[in-house]
Protein backbone atom coordinates (compact mmCIF):
# COMPACT_ATOMS: atom_id res chain seq x y z
CA UNK A 1 0.00 0.00 0.00
CA UNK A 2 1.31 3.60 -0.74
CA UNK A 3 1.72 6.36 1.60
CA UNK A 4 -0.81 8.40 -0.26
CA UNK A 5 -3.57 5.50 0.83
CA UNK A 6 -2.68 5.34 4.29
CA UNK A 7 -2.23 8.69 4.62
CA UNK A 8 -6.04 9.02 2.88
CA UNK A 9 -6.97 6.19 5.98
CA UNK A 10 -6.82 8.84 8.20
CA UNK A 11 -8.99 11.37 6.73
CA UNK A 12 -12.69 11.52 8.11
CA UNK A 13 -14.52 10.57 4.10
CA UNK A 14 -12.28 6.85 4.63
CA UNK A 15 -13.40 6.25 8.67
CA UNK A 16 -14.18 2.94 8.96
CA UNK A 17 -11.84 1.40 6.11
CA UNK A 18 -9.53 -0.50 8.09
CA UNK A 19 -5.72 -2.33 6.28
CA UNK A 20 -7.51 -5.43 6.86
CA UNK A 21 -10.44 -4.23 4.39
CA UNK A 22 -8.65 -2.83 2.12
CA UNK A 23 -6.10 -5.55 1.96
CA UNK A 24 -9.32 -8.08 1.48
CA UNK A 25 -10.42 -6.01 -1.41
CA UNK A 26 -6.95 -5.78 -3.38
CA UNK A 27 -7.06 -9.36 -2.98
CA UNK A 28 -10.42 -10.64 -4.10
CA UNK A 29 -9.62 -8.88 -7.40
CA UNK A 30 -8.84 -11.74 -10.18
CA UNK A 31 -6.55 -10.97 -12.95
CA UNK A 32 -3.94 -8.65 -13.90
CA UNK A 33 -4.28 -4.87 -13.19
CA UNK A 34 -1.08 -3.34 -15.40
CA UNK A 35 -1.92 0.08 -15.08
CA UNK A 36 -3.78 2.02 -12.44
CA UNK A 37 -7.22 1.24 -12.48
CA UNK A 38 -10.31 2.08 -9.92
CA UNK A 39 -12.00 -0.72 -8.69
CA UNK A 40 -15.59 0.12 -7.64
CA UNK A 41 -18.03 -1.51 -5.14
CA UNK A 42 -16.41 -2.72 -2.08
CA UNK A 43 -17.74 -2.44 1.19
CA UNK A 44 -15.81 -2.57 4.89
CA UNK A 45 -16.52 -4.13 7.79
CA UNK A 46 -17.72 -1.39 9.00
CA UNK A 47 -20.63 -1.11 6.35
CA UNK A 48 -18.70 2.07 4.50
CA UNK A 49 -18.67 1.39 0.96
CA UNK A 50 -15.15 2.46 -0.74
CA UNK A 51 -13.10 1.84 -4.25
CA UNK A 52 -9.52 1.75 -4.13
CA UNK A 53 -7.22 2.70 -7.36
CA UNK A 54 -4.87 0.06 -7.86
CA UNK A 55 -1.91 -2.03 -10.01
CA UNK A 56 -0.02 -5.23 -9.98
CA UNK A 57 3.73 -4.27 -9.82
CA UNK A 58 6.95 -6.77 -9.63
CA UNK A 59 6.23 -7.53 -6.00
CA UNK A 60 2.64 -8.28 -5.98
CA UNK A 61 -0.50 -5.63 -5.51
CA UNK A 62 0.23 -1.68 -5.23
CA UNK A 63 -3.20 0.29 -3.76
CA UNK A 64 -2.21 3.46 -4.86
CA UNK A 65 -5.29 5.24 -3.43
CA UNK A 66 -8.51 4.53 -1.41
CA UNK A 67 -11.90 6.75 -1.91
CA UNK A 68 -14.41 6.31 0.70
CA UNK A 69 -18.42 6.90 -0.26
Amino acid sequence: MSEHAKKRLREDRQGGITLADISNAASSFPGYIPRATRLRGFVAESGRAFDLVAKDVAIGRLVITVIGR
